[in-house]
């Protein structure tokens, strides 16, 4: 192979690593997000839930929540929807401005997708007629874009990616900054703290739900307006996040050690809670029965 053909082969590989960081918490966080969420689910949301799952999942939400990442090269469509750009620096976000993909098409990015895939859902349950949406994947990519809208560099800023092309090293290993926010943060965390066992990092998540924010738990999953769904305070969260901690003291060519870590974990944690908290309100408002819904 000419050195040419090796240059588009580089190119083509970095472009993969590009796309692949720009979809979501790694597996782990993604199952952590629906795992806390399936312990706040009411009985109607339960039900409902279980009955739109393939049967091979076993009612186990969690268990799917890593496949919009896992189909984005078939559903090549879905790509734009996993994250928000927001302009350098500003630090906030504003759903008219921001919400568009790549070739400028509205709402098409997390927050709108989130909006797209409530309605959906809602749409069905509401309503005895024969839909032609599909409601389980609609489940599935509004299980995984609440998920996404709360890591911080999915909000990140147009200019790198949302952190994608700032290179930095995870200790020894060279990454980028938004696959430590996606993955390497909880990886080292699991190591660290929880014997490599993602359920114990999932409980004590849960003990801090019940015991360390249990005064902030409860506002967490309210909508303005008895609103089914409202992405836009996530999203001005997550860049507010990604402004203080993912992207200070990680410039191009830094190594983030455990100065980093430590003090950036507990923000991916929080993230992954309110993440879960927030996804079980959605489900239950979109499957309260009419009586329920009435006390909305």
């Amino acid at each position: 192979m000419g050195g040419t053909g090796l240059l588009w082969v580089w190119r083509f590989v970095v472009l993969l690593q590009l796309i692949s960081g720009v979809l979501g918490w790694g597996k782990e966080g993604h199952y952590a997000t629906c795992k806390i969420a399936e312990e706040y689910l009411t009985e109607d949301a339960k039900v409902a839930v279980k009955r739109l799952l393939p049967d091979y999942a076993g009612g186990d939400l969690a268990s799917l929540c890593s496949w919009p990442d896992e189909i984005r090269f078939h559903y090549h469509w879905s790509g734009a929807l996993h994250y928000v750009d927001t302009p350098d620096f500003k630090c906030n976000y504003e759903y008219c401005r921001d919400c568009h993909d790549s070739s400028g098409h509205k709402d098409m990015c997390v927050t709108g997708a989130i909006y797209n895939y409530t309605r959906q859902l809602e749409a069905a349950s509401n309503s005895y007629a024969i839909t032609n949406y599909n409601l389980t994947e609609a489940l599935l990519f509004l299980s995984h874009f609440v998920g996404d809208v709360h890591q911080p560099l999915h909000v990140g800023f147009t200019g790198d990616l949302g952190g994608n092309t700032i290179i930095v090293r995870w200790y020894r290993r060279k990454t980028n900054l938004h696959h430590v926010w996606d993955t390497m943060i909880i990886d080292s965390a699991l190591k660290t703290f929880y014997e490599s066992d993602l359920s114990q990092m999932i409980q004590a998540i849960q003990r801090n739900i019940t015991d360390g924010w249990s005064n902030d738990v409860p506002s967490w999953g309210d909508c303005a307006s008895n609103k089914t769904v409202c992405p836009d305070p996530y999203a001005s969260e997550s860049i507010k996040l990604a402004c203080k901690y993912a992207y200070r003291n990680a410039t191009p060519g830094s190594t983030l050690t455990d100065d980093y870590f430590l003090s950036r974990l507990p923000i991916v944690e929080k993230r992954i809670a309110q993440a879960g908290v927030r996804l079980a309100s959605i489900l239950n408002r979109v499957f309260a029965s009419p009586k329920q819904a009435a006390h909305k």
